[in-house]
């Protein structure tokens, strides 16, 4: 998937203003996600994604394995956004429902294996119907 398919797609499900409000809520979804993901999994997410959206994955935090549940993990997304946390938490499970089809369900499996059960709510929401609570 190219870029502006990507975030074409992000802009369009999530009925967002413009293509940078894609990028912004693309960036915050996978900088945190590399944040609570160890070791290599951040690159090996990345390496099924357009360079740019690749960068996302491979900051400086990339990778720690840093602990914190999905409610910590929506709760910085919001931040990173600058948005209030209702919509960052469906801009998130957009990106993610983007994010699903863009990688193979392997790669996908990979990054599920490294996240508390709690993980799964984001993932399978999508961007139709609630999400469960935990």
């Amino acid at each position: 998937m190219q870029l502006h398919d990507f975030l074409g797609q992000v802009q369009h499900r999530a009925q967002m203003p413009d293509i940078d409000a894609a990028l912004r809520a693309s960036r915050a979804t996978l900088e945190t996600l590399a944040e609570r993901l160890n070791g290599n999994e951040p690159a090996q997410l990345g390496a099924q994604l357009p360079r740019e959206l690749r960068e996302f994955l491979q900051r400086e935090t990339a990778g720690s394995g840093e602990r914190f549940d999905s409610s910590e993990f929506l709760k910085r997304v919001s931040e990173r956004e600058g948005i209030d946390l209702p919509v960052a938490v469906y801009h998130a499970r957009t990106v993610i429902e983007v994010l699903r089809e863009a990688v193979s369900a392997g790669e996908i499996n990979d990054v599920l294996a490294q996240l508390p059960d709690d993980y799964k709510r984001i993932f399978e929401a999508g961007t139709s119907g609630s999400m469960p609570s935990h």
